[in-house]
């Protein structure tokens, strides 16, 4: 259960950290670095989610 709650937080994070990039942030020098961590936070938790669904976490 606590992996499925943190697999949500990081999803949230990344989806956070998206909509910053996409709105308020979009002018930002780092803006491409932002969007590299929401997709590298994405792959994680679809990584957990697959870990877990498979039975190997």
């Amino acid at each position: 259960m606590l992996l499925w709650l943190f697999c949500a937080a990081v999803a949230v994070s990344a989806t956070f950290i998206l909509a910053l990039s996409l709105g308020p942030l979009k002018a930002a020098a780092n803006v491409r670095t932002l969007r590299t961590v929401a997709a590298v936070q994405f792959a994680a938790a679809a990584l957990l989610a697959a870990a877990r669904v498979t039975g190997a976490a």
